[in-house]
């Protein structure tokens, strides 16, 4: 189920990493006709997400806590047993770094984008950043 807007995530006991992907910059980086149906892009990935919340990713070992943010027509998608879905109500970014402030700064906590400026300020808050490339198709 999605965050209705206006929730913010919250602080927990986890100690997984938490990996945090940005829907529209990973769904967005492969030209397959995702711009005809976002929230049809937009479930694919979170389907293929869930595997990665069981597993992990090359480099980064399972479980992780998998949050996929979606803004915009993307918006609405329902969560899955591994996957939480957060919808921004606005800037897609805004609620990405917002997530990333509201988890604890001690876990490992990875943001899937290849945007420049969303890479430097969640940097600035201790995360790091991994391109869409390691989410595999």
């Amino acid at each position: 189920m999605s965050a209705p807007s206006g929730d913010r995530p919250h602080h927990s006991a986890d100690t997984r990493p938490l990996l945090i992907v940005d829907g529209a910059n990973v769904v967005g980086s492969v030209p397959d006709g995702w711009w005809r149906d976002r929230r049809g892009a937009a479930e694919r990935l979170r389907s293929r997400l869930e595997s990665i919340a069981v597993r992990g990713l090359e480099g980064l070992p399972g479980p992780l806590e998998v949050v996929l943010v979606v803004e915009g027509r993307a918006r609405g998608v329902e969560a899955s047993e591994h996957v939480r879905v957060v919808d921004a109500p606005a800037v897609g970014d805004d609620t990405i770094v917002d997530v990333v402030a509201d988890s604890d700064p001690h876990r490992d906590r990875i943001v899937v984008t290849a945007d420049r400026e969303l890479r430097a300020r969640i940097a600035r808050l201790g995360a790091r950043a991994i391109g869409p490339a390691a989410i595999p198709r």
